[in-house]
């Protein structure tokens, strides 16, 4: 889905918009719940919620993965 915004914040508000309860399962107190990581055109968004996002950017949210 293509949704408007110039920082993954505002990106995560469109898709509330479109889908209401979206943002309950990404957040926790206004940050990424734990184990949960936002990209940015295959990145890591080491900004968070604040990563600046093109227009066409890919904005991707996955679990953290950990191990040896």
């Amino acid at each position: 889905m293509c949704a408007p915004g110039a920082t993954v914040a505002e990106v995560v508000e469109a898709l509330e918009k479109a889908y209401p309860g979206f943002k309950d399962r990404l957040l926790v107190q206004g940050r990424l719940a734990p184990g949960l990581m936002a990209t940015v055109d295959g990145k890591r968004a080491f900004r968070g919620l604040e990563q600046p996002v093109a227009e066409d950017s890919d904005v991707r949210f996955l679990p953290i993965m950990a191990g040896g």
